[in-house]
């Protein structure tokens, strides 16, 4: 179980970094133009730019408490706010006829909620 909820924490966190960087340091014309980035032409570059931080933060936030042992409560509290993340991004691309990325959405949101409640629950950090 702790071996499936690292791997999990893994791909999620990697999934986070590449989200996260291109949200924060991309053009905002260059994701209006890649297929599956058509909602930020509605979004503010502000926006944009902070869910870009937040998924970098996310990045973080998945793996390094468990790895130094510092508040390792944040990966299950971070893992529940992607959850709610990609219930907005699951939203916004319903709005956008993005049915490809909701099912994507839903695939990582799967992942998050498996993360959260592993660590939560029966293989916690504090067991």
């Amino acid at each position: 179980m702790d071996l499936a909820l690292w791997i999990a924490a893994g791909l999620l966190a990697a999934v986070a970094l590449a989200g996260g960087v291109s949200k924060a340091f991309v053009p905002l014309e260059t994701l209006a133009a890649a297929p599956g980035g058509e909602w930020t032409e509605d979004a503010g570059a502000g926006f944009v730019r902070s869910l870009g931080v937040l998924e970098l933060l996310a990045a973080v936030g998945l793996i390094l408490p468990a790895v130094v042992g510092v508040a390792p409560v944040l990966v299950p509290v971070t893992a529940v706010c992607w959850v709610l993340l990609m219930v907005g991004a699951m939203i916004t691309h319903i709005r956008h006829d993005g049915l490809k990325l909701v099912v994507l959405n839903l695939v990582y949101l799967a992942l998050a909620a498996f993360i959260a409640w592993g660590r939560f629950g029966p293989a916690s950090f504090t067991a």
